[in-house]
């Protein structure tokens, strides 16, 4: 586990210690005003998925996102994130050739749930090969872009700042 990693899963720790559980042991941060998330971006040849996200989700209801989630469990965040992609898209393993973690970075987010403050862990998944996209009940479509192209499409706030910190 690099550094990166580590400091990642402390921060869950620390949040699994002060925090109260779901029925299952993940953390609930539904009524906490900060929050740990993970922002995966996929891409394949040069393009990035875009996935609109539907009415049963919590947040962002109807915006162009990536594959996201809360850091609600205490794992190693490379299988966070591949619990992320099977669950939401059904991808698999045997078809990522690179896992980046970007740098994180938090904001506070006024317009939802309790003045939220997300740090966003921004990650990018690429793919050896175009998968077959199985869409789970958080999505209702999905889209390849260029990501040049995500200033066109209304997402959740950052998220272009997201894919820019991929690379510092």
């Amino acid at each position: 586990m690099n550094r990166k990693e580590r400091k990642i899963l402390d921060t869950i720790e620390k949040f699994a210690k002060k925090l109260p559980k779901f029925p299952d042991g993940r953390i609930n941060y539904s009524n906490s005003d900060i929050a740990p998330v993970i922002v995966i971006f996929i891409k394949y040849k040069g393009k990035i998925i875009l996935l609109k996200r539907s009415n049963k989700v919590r947040t962002y209801r109807g915006k162009w996102n990536t594959v996201a989630g809360y850091l609600d469990e205490i794992k190693p965040i490379n299988e966070k994130i591949l619990q992320e992609l099977r669950e939401e898209l059904k991808i698999n393993k045997s078809n990522i050739s690179l896992i980046r973690i970007g740098t994180p970075y938090t904001f506070k987010d006024v317009k939802v749930e309790v003045n939220k403050n997300w740090i966003v862990h921004p990650v990018l998944i690429e793919l050896k090969k175009k998968p077959d996209i199985k869409l789970d009940w958080e999505h209702i479509k999905y889209k390849w872009i260029k990501p040049e192209e995500l200033k066109n499409f209304d997402t959740p706030p950052n998220l272009s700042k997201s894919f820019d910190n991929l690379f510092k």
